[in-house]
């Protein structure tokens, strides 16, 4: 049997563990929501520690809390920052009340009992940790600051992380030859430093994007308190927090130009979920382009070999599986799911309110986390390893019969396209098809035939 205290609230007393940091309303929340057992994310509740922290600051430099409790408070949050089980103490489900208010309760009551122990006085988790505050502009708050820390320090990291090792693998393999392929078939032939600059444009382009949202998520509602208007927060509290967070943290965090606005919708998280979804699109088609290439090794393209991780198969010997890309493809799914379900909330401002706050924190900063991590293994132990097998790339190429392509000019459509018909039926390279069927001398047909010449763009 656990060990347990009484506490009291507003609604009367009840048992909680006697260990617990938290008090009577997270242990309301504990008994009311046994929905999931998933917890909110630990960034989110970091990120909202700060942002308490960043409030007794501002309050106390405006003089609405004694510099006794207000040090208590920043002492508190800054031990529970460091505490290594910190997520023991917040075990609300994410499948709560949908403006967070018990996540932010949970918060508010047990950086009360630390800060309670550092001061002389009563630290109230309400009249004093959240003072000038309300949920309705805490969580909404700690959305953007937790997703704004999750992209500047681990999503574009990783995703320019990404971008340079395909622009360096780029570099490595410009002088191979493949054959296109539109449609999985047999295409116009392609570099493969061009191939890969494809990829290149579509991370660059997904980093640009989202970089272009950092402003709007750097923009918060903290000071709207209940409903937009501020009621009990000082006029200037607004400004000094986030001069505070911004100190705290080193991003720039400046005052909503509506609070109203970023209290009842979600809409910027909504553009940066769209954003993730997105680079999941990209990072997807990246991972299925390396599925492909290196498929095989005999029966499939085998045109490269991925990096060899772990065993493939409990029942065939020596299979090796491309793993990494099917991680990141898996990832990448789940990101799109996410957005499904952030677009969804993001339509429950109902008036004043957004009401799935915590579902929204969840899903988005898990797409953060899924994107980051993705964007690194997928630029380390896949493209960064990965070698060319020449010998299939060339094989390939040879017997390409839409190479006949680059015979319209001079012999048109039709007889190009004879060509083409009889080398694939026979098996035959189109060179030798072509000397018998016109009249251009071999020599030229090589010339006209060469795959590196087909491809447009000089090295």
């Amino acid at each position: 049997m656990t060990t347990t205290r009484v506490e009291k609230d507003s609604m009367g007393e009840l048992q909680v563990p006697e260990s617990a940091l938290y008090a009577a309303q997270t242990q309301r929340a504990v008994n009311n929501f046994p929905v999931s057992g998933q917890r909110m994310p630990e960034a989110f509740i970091r990120a909202l520690i700060l942002v308490k922290k960043a409030a007794s600051r501002a309050n106390l430099s405006l003089g609405e809390l004694d510099a006794e409790r207000a040090n208590a408070i920043c002492r508190a949050c800054d031990e529970l920052i460091e505490m290594e089980d910190l997520m023991g103490h917040f075990p609300v489900d994410v499948y709560q009340t949908g403006s967070g208010t018990s996540t932010n309760m949970n918060a508010n009551e047990v950086i009360s009992t630390v800060a309670s122990s550092h001061s002389v006085e009563k630290v109230h988790p309400n009249d004093h940790v959240n003072y000038g505050q309300s949920s309705n502009d805490v969580i909404p708050t700690t959305i953007h600051v937790s997703a704004a820390i999750a992209l500047q320090e681990d999503v574009l990291p990783s995703l320019r992380h990404l971008a340079a090792t395909i622009a360096e693998k780029s570099h490595r393999v410009k002088d191979y030859c493949k054959t296109g392929r539109t449609h999985l078939m047999d295409a116009m032939p392609i570099r493969m430093d061009q191939s890969l600059s494809g990829w290149h444009a579509q991370i660059e382009q997904q980093i640009s994007t989202l970089e272009s949202l950092q402003p709007a998520l750097q923009s918060l509602a903290q000071g709207g308190t209940a409903v937009g208007t501020g009621i009990n927060a000082h006029p200037d509290f607004a400004s000094a927090f986030n001069q505070e967070l911004s100190t705290i943290t080193d991003i720039n965090f400046t005052p909503g130009t509506n609070l109203f606005a970023l209290i009842a919708s979600q809409d910027t998280a909504v553009s940066v979920s769209g954003a993730l979804k997105s680079t999941a699109v990209s990072l997807m088609k990246i991972a299925n382009d390396l599925r492909w290439m290196n498929s095989g090794p005999l029966a499939g393209l085998g045109e490269i070999a991925l990096p060899a991780l772990q065993p493939g198969s409990s029942i065939m010997p020596g299979k090796v599986n491309p793993v990494i890309p099917e991680s990141v493809a898996m990832a990448a799914a789940q990101v799109i799911g996410n957005d499904t379900a952030i677009t969804i909330g993001g339509q429950s401002g109902n008036f004043e309110l957004n009401v799935m706050l915590p579902l929204i924190a969840h899903n988005l900063l898990n797409s953060l986390t899924l994107i980051a991590n993705s964007a690194k293994i997928l630029a380390d132990n896949a493209i960064a390893g990965f070698t060319v097998n020449q010998e299939n790339l060339e094989a390939s190429l040879d017997r390409n019969p839409i190479l006949v392509t680059a015979l319209n000019p001079v012999i048109g459509y039709n007889a190009a396209a004879e060509i083409a018909k009889k080398a694939y039926k026979e098996g035959r390279p189109v060179v030798d098809v072509a000397e018998e069927m016109t009249d251009i001398s071999r020599e030229e047909l090589k010339k006209l035939l060469d795959p590196r010449k087909l491809t447009g763009t000089a090295v």
